[in-house]
């Protein structure tokens, strides 16, 4: 049951919060702390796409289901201090992120506790992360890039366990 006087992000629930968008990420050989996105890859053009999509926009030809390592680096941010869509913390921090495993840069959210740290090339690390809202105002978890260890230092903005 979800106690609705308190602000979304502290919440209690009795059964695991619903992902943002299904089939986003996944947890990497069965182990619920590390995650993968889930994208496509394209054999014919040998390109990697996130989100994936039925066919690739190059050739139109079908897509495999691919599921990208949780390391990257920080290509480039920026700190967002508007009022907040979907009961996401103020402020927060978006980015691109490019990934270790294959040629793909990826648009995403950042650790909210990570900002005042954050510095383009820092290495980060995919989490899931129970942070705001759906669009049935349901608390979800979504992909959010945190601080590695060797980047946040004695910081405590990594989520690394």
């Amino acid at each position: 049951m979800i106690d609705k006087t308190m602000p979304s992000a502290h919440r209690l629930i009795d059964q695991p919060p619903p992902m943002v968008v299904p089939d986003l990420f996944q947890a990497l050989d069965g182990d619920a702390g590390r995650h993968g996105l889930v994208g496509g890859y394209c054999p014919s053009c040998d390109r990697h796409f996130f989100p994936t999509a039925g066919q690739c926009p190059g050739c139109y030809g079908k897509l495999q289901r691919q599921v990208f390592g949780e390391r990257g680096r920080l290509y480039s941010f920026t700190v967002v201090r508007t009022r907040a869509p979907f009961a996401l913390p103020e402020p927060y921090a978006v980015g691109y992120v490019d990934l270790q495993d294959v040629p793909l840069r990826v648009f995403a959210l950042l650790d909210p506790a990570a900002i005042p740290y954050l510095r383009v090339g820092a290495s980060l690390t995919l989490k899931s992360m129970l942070l705001g809202e759906n669009a049935l105002a349901t608390p979800c978890l979504r992909p959010v890039f945190c601080l590695s260890r060797e980047d946040a230092g004695s910081t405590e903005a990594s989520c690394a366990e």
